[in-house]
């Protein structure tokens, strides 16, 4: 079981290379990765974002890269002809309009002249960047998973402990249900006595009246279907990747507790639905938590 909630950092430290990769997610019903790198990984996005999805299926991922990079380079340069001719041309004319102008134009001196040469010192992508960034996102997401496993632990510890709440609720609502309709019996033959004064009772009417009660008050398909959710959740919690399942299974719980209450027709009853929906709601908000 799987948080979607962590934070990963990787790094690569070597032959003037300083790389550092760092990953934090967050709840999102599907994966999405934003990745925020500087320009020489621009080209190398997707494959980043196709590593980070090797390893995550929902959630929210923020990808940060920073890189020095610290590799003696050989310097290169390069001229901008259309610069230096332009120059040219603006020294020729100067001196056709001044011709008693001594004219110094050199090559040297054109080399000389602002931006006509430039130094070439945009790094490229190559393999070792490459490998180092590679290395430093592996390393970031195997933390990033290690800190949401660490935390999905703590959650599935958190909901299984409140399904066993659950559990004593659905065992305290079957206990209670069986007395209903005999206490109804009861309530409605004493209200019958009253206002018959003393006269004869129908007893067949009256069981009548009993039987579609009970009829409407039954619950019993709604206790065994609680029961089964509790051992399929018991059942998927020790599985990898469940917020799905567990999304879906917290629904059915939420309408069977919800079908109890409305049926129930009993104070008791009613006031231990309250509590199963609430600690139902309370797992679903922590589902929600899950990859």
């Amino acid at each position: 079981m799987l948080s979607m909630t962590g934070y990963g950092k990787g790094e690569y430290i070597e032959g003037g290379l300083e790389l550092t990769v760092e990953i934090k997610t967050v709840n999102n019903r599907y994966l999405d990765v934003s990745v925020k790198s500087p320009r020489i990984f621009a080209a190398y996005e997707d494959v980043i974002r196709t590593t980070v999805r090797k390893k995550l299926t929902r959630g929210h991922a923020d990808v940060f890269v920073s890189l020095k990079d610290k590799r003696e380079r050989p310097t290169a340069l390069s001229v901008d002809l259309a610069l230096a001719k332009a120059y040219i041309s603006a020294a020729q004319a100067l001196k056709a309009e001044n011709p008693d102008l001594p004219d110094d134009i050199t090559l040297s001196s054109v080399l000389r002249y602002p931006d006509v040469l430039k130094q070439e010192d945009t790094p490229t992508l190559d393999e070792a960047l490459t490998k180092a960034l590679d290395t430093a996102l592996n390393i970031a997401l195997d933390k990033l998973n290690e800190m949401r496993a660490a935390e999905g632990q703590k959650l599935k510890e958190d909901m299984i402990s409140r399904v066993k709440t659950i559990e004593g609720l659905v065992a305290e609502i079957s206990a209670r249900a069986p007395q209903i309709a005999q206490e109804y019996r009861e309530k409605l033959t004493a209200r019958v006595k009253e206002y018959l004064d003393g006269a004869q009772i129908d007893e067949s009417r009256l069981l009548t009246e009993v039987a579609v009660f009970t009829d409407k008050s039954n619950i019993d398909e709604e206790l065994t279907r609680l029961r089964s959710h509790i051992e399929q959740f018991r059942s998927i919690a020790e599985e990898g990747i469940v917020g799905r399942k567990l999304d879906f299974l917290v629904q059915e719980f939420n309408r069977e507790a919800n079908t109890t209450c409305s049926k129930s027709n009993d104070v008791t009853i009613t006031r231990a639905g309250l509590a199963l929906k609430n600690e139902i709601e309370k797992i679903r908000e922590q589902v929600q938590n899950l990859e």
